[in-house]
């Protein structure tokens, strides 16, 4: 059957519907699981992996008739294989980060703001980079979290497949639960690439989707808010 790309929308709209029609199995009797979830692996079973998508790649790359004797794709599908699961992919199979938190002793009650923070991720529907920047501030309770702790807890949630808008909320849940702050901003922004490749209309190299999500006083509090994004953007 020829899918029109107009038809893709339609498609889209009907999304909801293939809820619970796919397997939750894999053909191994492998657990599957969301593009942005978790479920630590062993390195015998990530090994297993890499070698299974070694032999799917080399499908696709007959199905595309790419002759694998052109030496700059010989061995394109290992490299591919290793890329997706030890690199693009690798929140998905490893646990958190080690995180110390600290106690506020001076009780702190103003804003702390790490903001640069890069992105790296895969957009789940079309697999195609999105790169960015991200920027999380909060105001602490009876806990506090080094600077760099925060760059560790954006790449473990980065490198999965992932839609931006709950890359933020998933971002912003792990830091709730952690150190409980009073309040909490979680600003991306990023380039999606499965626009600019495909050539999407009107998407321009340097266009950018920004996400924010607020928590507590940021939530609560305008004039907070507007201080905590005024200074992101300074």
């Amino acid at each position: 059957m020829h899918i029109h790309v107009e038809d893709e929308y339609n498609l889209d709209e009907d999304i909801t519907a293939l809820a619970g029609k796919f397997p939750t199995q894999n053909q191994w009797n492998e657990l599957l699981f969301d593009a942005n979830g978790n479920r630590k692996l062993s390195r015998e079973e990530t090994d297993k992996m890499i070698e299974r998508l070694e032999e799917k790649f080399i499908e696709i790359t007959e199905i595309l008739r790419i002759s694998r004797n052109d030496p700059n794709t010989a061995q394109t599908p290992m490299r591919v294989a290793r890329m997706m699961v030890n690199e693009l992919f690798a929140g998905r199979y490893s646990t958190a980060p080690k995180l110390t938190v600290f106690p506020n002793r001076k009780k702190v009650d103003e804003l702390i703001i790490s903001k640069g923070i890069e992105v790296m991720s895969v957009c789940s529907h079309h697999w195609q980079t999105i790169s960015g920047h991200c920027a999380i501030g909060y105001i602490p309770q009876d806990s506090v979290i080094g600077l760099s702790k925060l760059s560790r807890v954006v790449e473990w949630f980065s490198r999965r497949g992932q839609i931006q808008e709950e890359l933020g909320e998933q971002i912003a849940d792990y830091l709730e639960e952690l150190i409980h702050p009073k309040a909490l901003g979680v600003v991306i922004k990023a380039r999606h690439y499965c626009m600019i490749a495909r050539g999407v209309r009107g998407s321009e190299t340097d266009s950018l989707m920004v996400t924010s999500v607020m928590r507590g006083l940021l939530l609560e509090e305008f004039n907070l808010r507007n201080e905590f994004l005024k200074l992101i953007e300074s």
